[in-house]
């Protein structure tokens, strides 16, 4: 895992096919894409293009960035998180600035968190708990570079919270802390980035509503922040303010959180879940909260994952694509809106590649 880490750490631009994207789900914003805001029950191409690559999705828009390395917006603009300089809503992707370098972005609630193939941080959007990390409560609408640094690497955004891992290991978070989400001990908001303790081997992290979930190199899994609904996988509902281990396993490989779920795969490629369960989202059979990771099924060909407010979708090693939770927009891509606590399959395609969950959105390429 450490030369995997140190592989992405070089921000070098990865070597992979590249997609079409499409998108499902709530539309009131023209989060989907499609030129209107008419919901859709299964999956819909964006245009033609078929050079996509990362994805993020906020509650109510959409981030996408090209092979080019440009950045790409659409959807909900209330506050500026399109980055396009207005607060104009647009139903179809429009280009932020005429840039290209363009790494890795977060998805959030109604901010936008940025890393360039130069290592340097951005934010736009909303800032009122200063989660935008520029010392300020200030909305911006045009992206904003936070500090001069350019040792950035992975970054998350939570509901007004943002944690991101440098180059050398180290985890850093700013915005809203009532919970305890920014992990550095106390409950108290910063709108500059602080440092996460002193340990220089974390290498995933991920931000829910109002907790927060990382990896390090060793393969622990680390969480902290709200844990109401057990979210925090500790097996209770206390809240915690600085990192803690979960459990003692060595072997987790991807996580995603976005309301107060947790969603996590291990190397051996199984699918485990905790949290809240309220329409099934969980993906266990039920609608029952957990507070300690439970694995989905006993399948060993989980990949990619994603979850929004009440649904999650995940790609599987054969490149088929499963989702589960609510489906009162269409949300889960199955055609219909009907709510299913188990893992259902999206169509039959087996060329499925990434993917993103917004508040009650889904967004995906497909090769």
């Amino acid at each position: 895992m450490q030369q995997v880490n140190a592989a992405v750490a070089a921000n070098t631009w990865p070597a992979a096919p590249y997609a079409g994207l499409y998108s499902w789900g709530l539309n009131t914003s023209g989060q989907l894409g499609l030129g209107d805001t008419t919901d859709r029950s299964s999956p819909n191409q964006i245009g033609l293009l078929t050079n996509w690559l990362n994805i993020a999705a906020g509650y109510f828009y959409t981030l996408s960035n090209t092979t080019n390395k440009a950045l790409w917006s659409w959807g909900k603009n209330s506050v500026g998180e399109l980055g396009l300089g207005n607060i104009t809503y647009y139903s179809s992707p429009k280009q932020i600035g005429s840039l290209s370098n363009w790494l890795n972005i977060a998805y959030s609630f109604e901010h936008s968190i940025a890393v360039k193939t130069d290592g340097t941080l951005w934010g736009w959007g909303s800032n009122n708990n200063g989660q935008l990390g520029l010392g300020n409560v200030t909305d911006y609408s045009s992206p904003k570079q936070i500090g001069a640094l350019t040792n950035w690497l992975n970054v998350s955004g939570g509901r007004h919270h943002t944690v991101a891992i440098k180059t050398d290991g180290t985890i850093w978070t700013w915005g809203a802390n009532s919970s305890g989400q920014l992990g550095i001990g106390n409950t108290t908001a910063y709108s500059s980035p602080k440092q996460v303790g002193s340990s220089t081997d974390w290498y995933k992290v991920a931000a829910g509503c109002f907790h927060t979930i990382s990896i390090k190199t060793n393969g622990t899994l680390w969480t902290w922040g709200i844990n109401n609904f057990g979210q925090l996988g500790l097996n209770n509902t206390t809240n915690y303010s600085s990192p803690t281990q979960v459990g003692a396993l060595t072997t987790w490989l991807n996580i995603t959180g976005r309301y107060f779920q947790t969603i996590a795969t291990q190397t051996n490629n199984t699918l485990w879940t905790w949290g809240i369960s309220n329409f099934g989202q969980l993906g266990l059979g039920n609608i029952t909260n957990y507070s300690s990771p439970k694995q989905v099924g006993a399948l060993t060909t989980w990949s990619k994952i994603a979850t929004g407010r009440f649904h999650t979708v995940a790609i599987k090693t054969d490149g088929t694509l499963w989702s589960w939770g609510r489906n009162t927009n269409g949300q889960l891509g199955l055609g219909n809106t009907t709510n299913y606590s188990s893992p259902m399959q999206v169509g039959s395609l087996t060329t499925w590649l990434s993917l993103a969950c917004g508040g009650y959105h889904t967004v995906a390429s497909e090769i």
